[in-house]
């Protein structure tokens, strides 16, 4: 999969400067007026443009994976194991 854009839900939107840091191209449902659109339209959009949805939304992913839309669900689970890891990697414990 080469060349990915993706497309940061609202949740995500603020990870836009830094997905470009990091050499991603990266737009927002804002930047392209979905914002507060209905989850299908923006399955929809990404799938007529090849864009990657990133999202905490499981509505959004779970339409996105029936539609084969590529979508990487972000949520309060995978943001707990990042602190562990973190914590646990700084050495401390629980």
């Amino acid at each position: 999969m080469k060349n990915v854009k993706i497309l940061l839900d609202e949740m995500y939107s603020g990870l836009k400067p830094y997905m470009k840091i990091l050499g991603w191209d990266a737009q927002s449902v804002d930047d392209l007026g979905l914002k507060g659109a209905e989850d299908e339209v923006i399955v929809e959009h990404a799938a007529r443009n090849s864009l990657v949805i990133i999202t905490q939304d499981q509505v959004t992913a779970d339409l996105a994976r029936l539609k084969g839309v590529p979508c990487i669900l972000i949520g309060l689970v995978e943001i707990a194991r990042i602190v562990d890891k973190a914590l646990r990697d700084m050495g401390a414990d629980p």
